[in-house]
């Protein structure tokens, strides 16, 4: 005798049900906006590729931050874009530079608002590079462990300013451990590490560089960020960080490493972060100028797959709308 096939018809037929067996869910909650802090004064600067993302000075940033705040969104990340570079990068440690100073504001304006201090040098630098550079007879070479102290000196600094979290982004080795020490020698053994755990060599990161002001003067990343055929190599650079002591993963870019973000899911007991990075929401932004597609639609779902995959949060350019569009819902 034949079965007939059991299928969900009935748990699809209306909004509500649908709704009540929803696996899985954003919420505004979910969302980290990054933002774009420059010095002077007056500035609200669009990016030409990322419309909808601004450069903001100290004096303009509350307009971004109430809209932030408006929307429920309790997270930003911050990037700094200083007007000094050299080759160490000084301004990136200086407690009066200009992430520092927008961390004080912020704090100060929305004592409640989670505020992560993006860690690397590469904004600071004058050859755009993620660390302390060398020339040698082989050609230009990173420091790791120079590098490494100076961005120890970076994250305590930061945290002195009012940090609630530091995320490196440098991919330097051994990065997490330093900048562990250095920030509970410094007494602030609970400022947490979001670590930029996976992050990719990619050409999604494109349009950031337009938005920090920061490609590379010479050569490429590669040395320092990962191949992104590679997969077991994740875990293994997921598992040093773990083992140095960071307190979240991240993967970047999100969207063409879903897989990535599945496989640190079922490993790790920490939150997993998706960083859902400049080029994606570009795309994006740029078929829904040509009315190609339905940018609500397209967003929701793709911050869905992120978040199924396995993110429990989602670093997003999309983050004001998405809550906005969520709470519509």
């Amino acid at each position: 005798m034949a079965f007939p096939v059991v299928r969900n018809r009935r748990l699809r037929s209306s909004a509500g049900l649908r709704s009540l067996v929803r696996e899985t869910r954003l919420d505004a909650t979910d969302f980290i906006m990054p933002i774009f802090i420059t010095e002077g004064e007056g500035v609200q600067e669009e990016i030409s590729s990322m419309p909808g993302v601004y450069h903001w000075s100290l004096d303009t940033m509350e307009r971004e931050l109430a809209e932030i705040a408006e929307a429920g969104v309790q997270s930003v990340m911050v990037f700094g874009v200083p007007d000094h570079k050299d080759a160490l990068g000084t301004s990136a440690y200086d407690d009066n530079g200009i992430t520092q100073r927008a961390i004080r504001k912020m704090k100060a304006l929305y004592p409640e608002l989670v505020v992560i201090a993006d860690n690397c040098l590469c904004q600071y630098t004058d050859h755009g590079h993620c660390g302390v550079v060398h020339t040698t007879e082989c050609g230009a070479e990173i420091d790791n462990d120079e590098s490494l102290e100076l961005l120890a000196r970076t994250a305590v600094s930061q945290a002195r300013a009012g940090a609630d979290i530091i995320a490196p982004s440098n991919m330097m080795d051994g990065f997490v451990w330093a900048i562990r020490n250095a920030l509970d020698e410094a007494g602030y053994k609970s400022v947490p590490i979001m670590s930029y755990s996976v992050k990719y060599s990619s050409a999604y990161y494109g349009p950031f560089r337009e938005a920090a002001h920061s490609a590379p003067q010479f050569g490429d990343r590669r040395t320092y960020q990962m191949d992104p055929a590679n997969s077991r190599e994740a875990l293994r650079e997921a598992q040093s960080d773990v083992d140095e002591g960071a307190d979240f993963l991240m993967v970047k870019p999100a969207l063409a490493y879903l897989d990535i973000i599945r496989m640190l899911r079922d490993r790790y007991a920490l939150p997993i972060v998706a960083y859902n990075v400049s080029a994606e929401y570009s795309m994006v932004k740029a078929a829904a100028l040509q009315g190609w597609i339905d940018e609500k639609a397209i967003v929701l779902e793709t911050l869905t797959g992120m978040k199924r995959a396995g993110a429990d949060l989602i670093i997003t350019y999309h983050a004001k709308d998405a809550a906005r569009w969520l709470r519509e819902e």
